[in-house]
């Protein structure tokens, strides 16, 4: 079942302590699962999702939602959690065509969108919005890519659900308070700048039940 916000970051913690990754270079997970904690990287403009308690000064007023070239801000770590009012296990690996929710670690507040317009290009706005983890159904966005399971290697579009745009950067900055920093929208056309790779994080491995099952679930294909 998903963790509460306070588990996450306190578990993230804890293992960022110990050491950054969990996983050993030979080890290491080839996909993504659920609870999962992870920093997702535009591959067109070299940047990283990331949030703050900064809002918005037009549009929803929403806590704001940039693109940064840092690469250890820990305001870029997002929680891969299930779809609103869906539980996600653990360590299950997020399929091709699956909806899900991004939680932004140091905030507890869920990924965003809806139809109001960003502020520099005008396109749709993405925010952070919920408390402790807990939004509405505007939060959910499915993840598109070409085989079975989310390749951690793999560029991945990412849809919200409800409006069917896709989470986008095409380049305008920010000036102050957060300068340098980069518009994060969402738009309809699929293009070269709305693809994300995960980069660092700490990945959940699956249970010894949930490889069983897959195993069993590939054999019954086959």
């Amino acid at each position: 079942m998903d963790c509460t916000i306070n588990q996450v970051r306190f578990v993230f913690s804890a293992l960022i302590l110990c050491c950054f990754c969990t996983l050993s270079r030979g080890t290491e997970l080839r996909f993504v699962t659920c609870g999962s904690v992870v920093k997702l990287l535009n591959s067109r403009h070299n940047v990283r999702l990331h949030s703050h308690d900064v809002r918005y000064g037009s549009g929803s007023g929403q806590q704001s939602v940039t693109g940064v070239t840092t690469v250890d801000d820990s305001n870029s770590y997002w929680t891969v959690r299930g779809k609103s009012n869906t539980v996600c296990q653990r360590g299950a690996a997020v399929k091709c065509g699956q909806a899900i929710r991004l939680t932004h670690v140091n905030t507890g507040r869920n990924l965003h969108s809806h139809r109001f317009s960003s502020p520099l290009s005008s396109n749709q706005e993405v925010s952070a919005f919920g408390d402790e983890g807990e939004g509405d159904l505007l939060d959910d966005w499915t993840v598109l890519c070409a085989g079975e399971v989310w390749e951690r290697e793999e560029a991945v579009r990412l849809r919200h659900t409800a409006t069917d745009a896709l989470l986008s950067v095409t380049g305008e900055q920010y000036g102050r308070p957060i300068n340098g920093q980069r518009e994060v929208h969402a738009m309809p056309q699929a293009s070269q700048h709305n693809f994300w790779r995960v980069m660092e994080g700490i990945f959940m491995k699956p249970s010894l039940q949930q490889l069983r099952t897959s195993s069993a679930q590939l054999h019954s294909e086959l």
